[in-house]
């Protein structure tokens, strides 16, 4: 396996000082699938296509993996007219709110700005998993911190925390 480290190390700059960004997408108990690092300033946009190809679910029966999900639950974050049309190509359902900019926008173009995209707010209530996700795995004291120089080991100490998760599920553990 090959592991990616960014040139940056998934450290950058924004308002709170060094950060950096954790992309995850879970299954609908909050169980990780895939998981991203970038820079703290990165955008949240660009990166959907790619925690999205990140995603492969094995098939108890063989054949290739399950790498498309029924819906995507996301946050305004990843409100973009590309991620929509990416998850549209793939029928993937978006359950992702507009920014209020873009409501703005296609309101001020009047009858060429199109209708609004489709957003269930009832299933929208649901993205919590992921948060909550987010909390188990920060549980674990390295990935509260980042203390880790490289990306790839602080995505692996973030994988490791999500695998307990799945262990649980399993029995494994307690």
């Amino acid at each position: 396996m090959v592991s990616y480290e960014p040139a940056d190390h998934g450290i950058g700059r924004s308002r709170g000082g060094l950060t950096t960004k954790a992309h995850l997408a879970t299954d609908g108990n909050g169980r990780g699938l895939a998981v991203l690092i970038t820079a703290g300033q990165a955008g949240d946009c660009p990166v959907m296509p790619a925690v999205l190809d990140a995603i492969a679910v094995p098939r108890l029966a063989g054949g290739p993996p399950r790498r498309n999900p029924d819906r995507v639950l996301a946050d305004k974050a990843y409100s973009s007219a590309a991620n929509r049309k990416l998850l549209r190509s793939k029928r993937i359902v978006a359950v992702i709110p507009q920014r209020s900019d873009q409501r703005a926008n296609r309101k001020r173009r009047g009858r060429v700005g199109g209708r609004p995209p489709g957003f269930d707010p009832d299933a929208y209530k649901g993205r919590n998993v992921v948060e909550r996700a987010f909390n188990k795995a920060k549980h674990w004291r390295g990935v509260a911190t980042r203390y880790d120089k490289l990306a790839c080991t602080y995505r692996a100490g973030i994988v490791m925390a999500l695998t307990v998760e799945w262990l649980k599920l399993l029995g494994d553990m307690t």
